[in-house]
């Protein structure tokens, strides 16, 4: 059977850390998907890709979007871009391949 909850502590080179869970069993009124950053003793909270609330940082409290975007698109698109102009790709071989090893290792580890 596959696990539908899991809790991923990582720590980078800088120091800092970030912590993933993945939580199934919520209620279905509570937001989907949701990331907060924290830094310097301000946070920022994104609920859905949709809805950005800050606290602590001056001039910015809140946006809210008509609609969900995670970035695909203009990430696909600034890859072809840049194969097409034969410049770098904006994101590093070497990272991918990074973000590919650990997501491995993971699911490894939750087996």
């Amino acid at each position: 059977m596959v696990e539908d909850k899991a809790s991923i502590a990582l720590r980078f080179n800088d120091g800092s850390i970030g912590t993933i869970h993945y939580l199934a069993n919520g209620h279905r009124s509570f937001p989907k998907e949701r990331l907060e950053v924290f830094a310097g003793g301000r946070v920022l909270q994104l609920d859905n890709y949709r809805k950005l609330v800050g606290f602590g940082w001056r001039g910015f409290r809140k946006m809210n979007l008509w609609r969900q975007d995670k970035g695909q698109k203009a990430c696909a698109a600034a890859f072809v871009l840049a194969i097409e102009q034969g410049q770098k790709v904006p994101i590093p071989f070497d990272e991918t391949m990074e973000v590919s090893r650990v997501s491995i290792e993971v699911a490894e580890a939750l087996r």
